[in-house]
C-alpha cells in the first residue's frame, strides 16, 4: 500500500529511495510552471490536502497511473492505451477533480531533448485522455522532467524510465460539491465499475 510520505501537487517523495512503493506519486518541488508553493499553501489553509491525498491514495491503487514508451517515442502503444482508457474511465466518475501529467524519459540523449521528448509524451496522455471524454480544464498542466527522475539509474536504455505518471493535484474549485466543503462525499463516491454489474437474466 502507498505510505504517505509522498505529497501531491508535484511534491512528492523528498527522495527516491525515500518512497516504499515504485509507483511515484509526485516528483520534486516544481518552483517554476505549476506554481505548487502557492497551491500546496492553498490547500493546506483551506483543510482540502488530506483529502487530495486520499484520493489520490485510492486514485493509485485502483489504476495503473504511469504508462511506459518505446525508445526515442511519444507513441502510444496499445498497452498504454489500455492503461489510459482505465484513467479515463476513472476520472469520469470524479467531475470535481483535477489531474496532471508528468512526462520522463531515460538518461539516454541530451537534457534539452529530453526535456521536449518528455513533454511530448505528457501531452500525449492529455490528447488521449481528452478524446475519452475528460475535459482539458481538468488536466491542469504538463510538465516535462525529462532524464532527471531515472526509476532506474543507468546510462543505458531502460523503459521504465520511459514514462508519464498520472496523479490527482486538486479539486475544481467551482464545482458545487468543492463549494460546499464535501470533500469526503466526493472521496469515498463508489466507483462505477465496483457498481456495475451484470444483471441476471430471469429467463435463464
Amino acid at each position: 500500500m502507498i505510505t504517505r510520505r509522498f505529497v501531491v501537487l508535484g511534491l512528492g517523495c523528498t527522495a527516491l529511495a525515500a518512497c516504499d512503493d515504485p509507483r511515484e506519486l509526485g516528483a520534486a518541488l516544481d518552483e517554476g510552471e505549476f506554481g505548487n508553493p502557492t497551491a500546496h499553501n492553498h490547500l493546506v489553509q483551506t483543510g482540502q490536502m488530506p483529502y487530495v491525498i486520499d484520493l489520490a491514495e485510492r486514485f493509485a491503487e485502483e489504476v495503473p497511473t504511469t504508462v511506459n514508451f518505446a525508445f526515442d517515442s511519444a507513441a502510444l502503444n496499445g498497452e498504454a492505451q489500455s492503461i489510459l482508457r482505465r484513467q479515463a474511465h476513472w476520472i469520469n466518475q470524479f467531475p470535481e477533480v483535477t489531474f496532471r501529467v508528468f512526462g520522463h524519459t531515460d538518461l539516454v540523449g541530451s537534457a534539452a531533448y529530453n526535456h521536449q521528448l518528455g513533454l511530448r509524451r505528457a501531452r500525449a496522455v492529455v490528447n488521449f485522455l481528452a478524446r475519452h471524454g475528460v475535459s482539458r480544464a481538468r488536466l491542469e498542466a504538463l510538465v516535462s522532467h525529462g532524464d532527471t527522475q531515472p526509476l532506474i539509474f543507468t546510462q543505458a536504455r531502460e523503459r521504465q524510465n520511459r514514462r508519464t505518471v498520472t496523479e490527482v493535484s486538486g479539486f475544481q474549485q467551482r464545482h458545487p460539491t468543492v463549494l460546499n466543503g464535501q470533500y469526503a462525499r466526493i472521496i469515498h463516491r463508489e466507483y462505477v465499475e465496483s457498481a456495475v454489474r451484470e444483471r441476471p437474466d430471469p429467463y435463464r
